[in-house]
């Protein structure tokens, strides 16, 4: 980001600050991740559920067995966590409302329960004793998770009061149409959304340097670098629909940003029905492009590659030890190699494999791919490079740093090339593939795209699989490429 736009940020920061309606702008470092509090309210609650079940029935004279006590816990806590999510329970807004918490707390837990209660019944494995643990344990789950609730909405309203939680949002355009903008949302959504500034490529004639109390941060070619470095979430048009070209222009630097993107309504001559808009307080937009996964399925995935990342580990641990062993007594040198990678959003990250390669030939920057016959991997580093078994150490990357999923786009170096060309000048939009976390295993892997790209055909197609994948993301989707990665990699096509 150049040296003008944080100068301009910087004198809006003051200016938010000053105001006592809106929250300070905070630097990215400083911002509380919704979909971790959402993680965190999520795995709470299952291990409340599920206790609270278990401590229910040992606390009975019931006649049923530990395995019995946890299977059914377990269960009905993921019945009561699905009935949650299904009625938007865990979001930052239903989570700021204690009263809710508690009524759909109760309905979830209520439901799930009746449910073994009929599946007792038709089975006859509940004795008079094990209903009355099924109501002592409804009303310990529930008198907890609101305990908890009510401590956790105090907490969700301080950080939203320090601008911690607040969506932060850019608007693209200026003059009257903006200004307009500003005050609806200023009066209707002061608490939902947090305004940076504005961005036109008009001059000072047109577009006015300040629109109410926001700066102009600068002009549409800043706008990508601008929203990764400072975590926007929501990029508003404020612009005519008329202006198409002005919009297409902006819209094909914006998509391969993990944002979301909206054009607002407010002035537009397009009288559509109610549910084609999404409104930010009173005010009206056209949805153009979606970040894409929400915070619950962001949440999701996040404890999906931990768990399965972390049991993984256990499992794995004989195997890895004994490669490390391996690559430890093949050549000098240490075990394991980090080597910088482009990450989520484009950060850069230090990810984690088995050294494949004689130390003093070690390519940190991946300038130069590794291809058939290549001089520079040891005699163990050929074996475990074609069977994959180099990269078991992200399983680290993916449990205790969360820099890594399990499925998703590779990630690749920095100098990566394809026909001697970078890949980013290979592929257009080729940066859209860091909408999502990378993986240590994807969709393109597992149909054969892994390993060289000595063409720029390989790359494309690469490319193509990686944007299909995180188009069509799901957790099913995701355990597919899991257990279809073994088989891919018995293959190993591609890979040296």
């Amino acid at each position: 980001m150049s040296s003008s736009v944080r100068a301009s940020l910087s004198a809006s920061d003051r200016r938010e600050s000053a105001s006592p309606r809106r929250a300070p702008i905070l630097p990215p470092d400083r911002l509380i991740s919704q979909p971790a509090v959402i993680s965190g309210v999520l795995l709470f609650d299952f291990a409340a559920v599920a206790g609270a079940g278990i401590a229910a029935h040992a606390a009975c004279s019931c006649d049923g067995t530990f395995q019995f006590a946890l299977v059914n816990s377990l269960a009905a806590a993921a019945g009561a966590l699905t009935i949650l999510g299904a009625r938007w329970t865990y979001t930052i807004r239903a989570l700021g409302s204690v009263v809710r918490q508690a009524v759909d707390l109760a309905l979830a837990l209520t439901l799930s329960l009746a449910g073994l209660i009929v599946l007792g019944a038709l089975t006859e494995v509940y004795s008079a004793g094990e209903k009355t643990w099924l109501f002592d344990w409804l009303l310990a789950a529930w008198a907890i998770c609101v305990a908890v609730r009510f401590f956790l909405a105090r907490a969700l309203a301080d950080w939203a009061a320090e601008g911690r939680l607040a969506r932060r949002a850019v608007i693209v355009g200026g003059g009257e149409p903006a200004n307009e903008l500003i005050e609806r949302l200023d009066k209707t959504a002061s608490e939902t959304i947090q305004i940076l500034g504005l961005f036109d490529d008009r001059d000072r004639e047109r577009s006015p340097e300040t629109v109410g109390s926001y700066r102009k941060l600068g002009r549409f070619d800043d706008l990508v670098s601008f929203c990764r470095e400072q975590r926007v979430d929501l990029l508003i048009i404020a612009l005519p629909i008329t202006a198409e070209d002005r919009i297409l222009y902006i819209l094909r630097k914006l998509w391969v940003l993990p944002i979301d993107v909206r054009i607002a309504a407010l002035d537009s001559k397009l009288r559509l029905r109610s549910r084609v808009y999404n409104y930010i307080g009173d005010v009206p937009f056209l949805p153009i492009f979606d970040r894409p996964m929400s915070d619950w399925n962001v949440a999701l995935k996040s404890i999906e590659d931990r768990l399965l990342a972390t049991i993984a580990l256990v499992l794995l641990s004989p195997v890895m030890g004994l490669i490390a062993l391996a690559v430890k007594l093949d050549s000098r040198g240490p075990v394991l190699f980090k080597q910088v990678r482009y990450g989520f959003n484009n950060e850069k990250i230090e990810v984690y494999k088995f050294r494949s390669m004689y130390v003093d030939r070690l390519d940190a920057g991946g300038a130069r791919l590794v291809t058939r016959n290549d001089s520079r991997v040891t005699r163990v580093g050929y074996f475990i490079r074609r069977a994959s078994l180099d990269e078991l150490p992200q399983l680290f990357n993916v449990a205790f740093k969360g820099n890594l999923s399990l499925v998703g786009p590779r990630p690749h170096a920095l100098q990566s090339t394809a026909g001697n060309r970078l890949y980013d000048e290979v592929v257009d939009g080729y940066f859209a593939r860091h909408r999502v976390k990378p993986g240590i295993t994807g969709w393109a892997q597992i149909n054969g795209w892994r390993g060289e790209t000595d063409t720029e055909e390989k790359l494309e197609q690469r490319i193509a699989h990686d944007l299909f994948y995180i188009e069509n993301w799901s957790m099913l989707f995701d355990l597919r490429i899991l257990f279809a990665t073994p088989v891919a990699l018995l293959s190993a096509k591609n890979a040296y």
